[in-house]
């Protein structure tokens, strides 16, 4: 994803890939949900005044897996990735 240097807004994204998790074709509304829970927390990370990335990091992986884990009973590997937008 890509968030707004100054401000935080999420500019981009979030994009989510999947790899060796789940069919992409059988787990498009997974995915899709996934994606509302990592706007839900950069949404309350903005509202929070959370701007230091590695916690924002750290608090969509542990929403992502708690979600995962009630989903599917499932722990992946999360990768969060975040871009930085100058304007």
């Amino acid at each position: 994803m890509t968030l707004q240097k100054y401000t935080g807004n999420l500019v981009a994204g979030p994009d989510i890939i999947s790899r060796g998790f789940v069919y992409v074709r059988e787990a498009e509304d997974l995915l899709d949900e996934a994606h509302s829970v990592v706007e839900k927390t950069v949404d309350e990370c903005l509202v929070r005044r959370i701007s230091d990335w590695s916690k924002i990091k750290n608090l969509i992986k542990d929403d992502l897996s708690e979600y995962f884990w009630k989903k599917m009973h499932r722990h992946p590997v999360i990768l969060p990735i975040i871009m930085e937008e100058h304007g």
